[in-house]
């Protein structure tokens, strides 16, 4: 059972959760039922995360879950008030739409990500060396565990920031509103995933994918954490020039 998990949580996530997700868009459901299914994914993770956890003493609530669960209602808020504004922003450019609306939306979903994981990934690098920015980044930087619910531990003007500099190229291309909602919900699984307190691998792809595997790497506090800064992948470090895993340095909590 524990290999299953330990093998078998990335592509529940990453190929089932998210397939779910675009399959309620394209199908046009209602809200609920994809809120129903971010929902099951958060309580799936929860569940997960007690049976193959990376450190068990993080699933001990210190006081923060509370907080944990304001933090992710305001900074989801915001991110689908976005979305609903999408519409409105799109009519206001003053050229017509680039983007490319005939391709599958699979096809459309995976070229949106990885745009909107060049801007945040910008952005994070900038939080990490601009003060003025780390000062509210470090509210995300402040967590004592790691675990798949505290992704959204987040100032809520740095999640504006971050959410503009992903959003924007797309914006600015015209990208269509069922597109612009997959990513919010492709976003949310990615959350789950590259904070979770589980031991789950995915071999040699994790010096891809920006999962927990690799990220743990991230909150390593000093300069040694200034690697991973990508939201789904590490490509935009490798192109940098950064090492996504640091030699000689342990993740989260042994550094």
């Amino acid at each position: 059972m524990r290999t299953l998990l330990r093998y078998g949580t990335f592509p529940l996530f990453f190929i089932g959760f998210n397939g779910l997700g675009l399959w309620l868009i394209a199908g046009q459901a209602a809200d609920a039922l994809r809120y129903a299914a971010l929902l099951l994914a958060v309580l799936t993770m929860l569940a997960i995360e007690r049976l193959i956890p990376w450190q068990p003493m993080w699933n001990r609530d210190p006081g923060d879950g509370a907080a944990d669960v304001l933090h992710a209602l305001v900074n989801s808020g915001l991110t689908y008030a976005g979305i609903a504004a999408l519409p409105l922003l799109v009519a206001l450019l003053p050229w017509p739409s680039l983007w490319p609306q005939q391709w599958p939306l699979l096809v459309q979903v995976m070229v949106a990500v990885l745009l909107l994981d060049l801007g945040i990934s910008a952005m994070h690098q900038l939080s990490h060396r601009v003060h003025g920015l780390w000062r509210f980044h470090a509210v995300h930087h402040a967590a004592e565990r790691l675990y798949g619910f505290n992704g959204w531990m987040k100032h809520p003007l740095h999640q504006l920031l971050e959410t503009a500099a992903g959003m924007t190229p797309l914006l600015l291309l015209g990208v269509t509103q069922p597109v612009a909602a997959a990513v919010a919900f492709c976003v949310a699984i990615q959350l789950l995933l590259q904070h979770a307190n589980a031991d789950y691998r995915i071999g040699p792809l994790k010096y891809l994918f920006a999962t927990a595997e690799a990220h743990r790497f991230h909150h390593v506090r000093g300069p040694a954490g200034d690697v991973n800064f990508g939201l789904f992948t590490t490509l935009w470090d490798h192109l940098a020039g950064i090492r996504p895993t640091p030699r000689r340095v342990r993740p989260m909590p042994s550094a």
